[in-house]
């Protein structure tokens, strides 16, 4: 199971953000992956003043990949390829469209709010 960015820093957080379902999922999960890109999104949030952590963001990702059964997804150059042919019509934003194809590429259901990904049809979700 794939976490998006938003749903890595709200589980990571324990936020109430989380549905219950997702955190029902996660929960029972036998792994968590985190794609690379989600650290870049993570740094940039808290770059743009966007996102307060109560530790330095290098810490806390470091932290965060360091969860019971969290790993870092790999990203390999096919998966970059495929973040530009998906099929279907979902947005252009870079960061989704890699996190997508990870999740295609694995055959692994995403967690996210994200509406655009769940209407997308492309990959099961779980929110």
């Amino acid at each position: 199971m794939v976490l998006d960015t938003h749903a890595w820093i709200w589980w990571v957080t324990e936020s109430p953000k989380v549905s219950r379902k997702a955190r029902r999922a996660i929960n029972e999960a036998d792994g968590l992956g985190v794609h690379p890109i989600s650290c870049w999104e993570v740094a940039m949030l808290v770059a743009k003043g966007r996102l307060a952590l109560s530790l330095d963001v290098a810490e806390w990702v470091i932290q965060a990949l360091h969860r019971p059964k969290m790993r870092l997804l790999p990203f390999p150059a096919e998966q970059a390829v495929l973040a530009t042919r998906l099929p279907g019509d979902l947005h252009a934003d870079p960061a989704d469209r890699f996190i997508v194809a990870a999740c295609l590429a694995g055959g692994l259901p995403l967690v996210t709010k994200d509406e655009a990904i769940r209407a997308w049809g492309h990959v099961e979700t779980v929110w």
